[in-house]
């Protein structure tokens, strides 16, 4: 598999970008402890490998039967890192909105299916996994594994950056919460989606 690490990379990048599943986590932690906190990064895990599930099984079908289709998705997939960087810089005008996060109640879900519905109803990740993978197969005949691969590749950068999240949290949430920290993230992870997208626009396919 060509470029993992640079798939890697970007999935990596996905992942920091500010979203309603980190700001959920973060508040879960802040708010209701750690445990409680770490039981959302379960459920918002849980909510990855729906799309990674249906990442492997729809596309592994379109890899085989259509090159086209794989030419378009990887321009699409370009053109979405692209729109992500340009978000990015929106957001540190908007005075980053995403910090911004509805409080949970406590008669709600639990703070598992809070965390699955969030990342499994966010578009964002299923667009990422429909429009990106297919431009890091080098084997047809083993796209099925391939686009496993990568789906618990993803899964795995998410876990971990939330349960990173989770522990710190508690000792630095007043750090993270600074609009020049913000403002910090969300430039340099624009200017390298922005990046990303052209390279993948340029690149002819194997």
């Amino acid at each position: 598999m060509d470029n993992y690490l640079l798939f890697l990379t970007m999935s990596l990048l996905l992942v920091i970008l500010p979203g309603p599943d980190t700001t959920l986590v973060i508040q879960s932690a802040v708010i209701s402890g750690k445990k409680n906190g770490l039981l959302t990064v379960f459920g918002s895990v849980s909510g990855v490998l729906v799309h990674t599930t249906a990442a492997v099984l729809g596309l592994s079908a379109i890899i085989v039967k259509s090159a086209l289709l794989f030419s378009i998705l990887k321009y699409i997939g370009a053109i979405y890192l692209i729109y992500l960087g340009v978000m990015s810089f929106i957001a540190i005008k908007k005075g980053n909105n995403h910090n911004e996060a509805v409080q949970p109640k406590k008669a709600q879900k639990s703070f598992f299916l809070q965390g699955f519905t969030t990342n499994a109803s966010n578009p964002k990740v299923a667009v990422f996994f429909l429009t990106f993978l297919p431009h890091f197969i080098t084997s047809k005949e083993q796209a099925l594994f391939q686009f496993l691969i990568m789906g618990l590749s993803y899964a795995l950068i998410t876990i971990l950056w939330l349960i990173l999240l989770v522990f710190l949290v508690s000792t630095i949430s007043g750090w993270l919460k600074k609009p020049a920290v913000q403002n910090m993230i969300h430039g340099c992870t624009g200017a390298v989606l922005m990046i990303f997208g052209i390279r993948l626009a340029l690149e002819k396919q194997p």
